[in-house]
């Protein structure tokens, strides 16, 4: 009998382990087959396959931007967006090529390896080379405090851009009264003006150095305003240049493929 009950726990320990095993596996195939996802661009495009109006100005794939060098993941100075955010962002383009304008698009889709070095830069308080040109009014200690800087984006998923419009009849962007990540209140789109009647009010308050726009400088980021909420993208409160389509087909997953030219399959 005694030798009969080894034998049975011998088979239960077995059974168990294989189970925890087989659970354990599992487990391992969800965590890679969700990282494998984020590195899935087969529902994403090439944004000037779809909108060929648009002008590009990749700023992290350059130097000009707040960290001062060309950004992890940005590979090719391209967009890439998802494909029912690139249709929606035609049909803005379409509306403002009709008025004299063109888009002009500063960043898109932005994978987390470009989010981490954000991070990363936000951290190394003596890193402060572009200060003068995108945060004089603030100390680098409190960009995540007042977020500026965030670990996780909405860029990441895929449905967001950043954008101007460049003015076909002067040949120069459009006076927005302020540079793209400028990182201050003067940013926000209710700077001097409310943005939900398109009203110019003056109101500076906010402004830490007094600074302010004109109306004509706030009409103009109305006018960009009003195309892409026409168009199914909703605004945010801290920049005039950011807006994100209401219906993002990926609003839980944060991609981290290369920012690069896709291939045509893609399309």
């Amino acid at each position: 009998m005694k030798q009969r009950k080894w034998w049975m726990l011998a088979v239960l320990f077995a059974f168990v382990s294989s189970t925890c095993s087989l659970t354990s596996c599992s487990n391992n195939a969800n965590r890679k087959e969700s990282l494998d996802s984020t590195y899935d661009s087969s529902q994403f495009v090439t944004l000037t396959d779809v909108v060929p109006d648009a002008i590009l100005e990749i700023r992290y794939y350059g130097t000009y931007n707040f960290v001062g060098k060309r950004v992890d993941g940005y590979l090719e100075p391209t967009a890439l967006l998802s494909k029912q955010a690139a249709e929606a962002l035609k049909k803005v383009s379409d509306e403002v090529v009709s008025q004299g304008y063109r888009l002009k698009i500063y960043d898109a889709y932005r994978p987390q390896v470009a989010v981490d070095h954000f991070v990363r830069w936000a951290a190394d308080l003596s890193a402060t080379e572009m200060k003068t040109y995108f945060y004089p009014d603030l100390d680098k200690s409190v960009l995540f405090e007042q977020e500026y800087i965030y670990e996780r984006s909405g860029h990441t998923r895929g449905s967001t851009v950043d954008l101007t419009l460049f003015d076909m009849q002067t040949e120069k962007e459009l006076d927005m009264g302020g540079t793209f990540d400028w990182f201050g209140p003067e940013s926000h789109p209710d700077f001097c003006g409310n943005p939900e009647t398109g009203e110019y009010t003056g109101d500076n308050s906010k402004s830490p150095s007094g600074r302010s726009i004109t109306p004509e400088q706030f009409e103009n980021r109305m006018i960009l305003r009003r195309a892409m909420l026409n168009h199914g993208f909703k605004a945010l409160d801290s920049e005039w240049w950011h807006f994100t389509l209401k219906d993002e087909p990926f609003p839980e997953t944060y991609f981290n493929f290369p920012v690069k030219q896709l291939q045509s399959g893609n399309q």
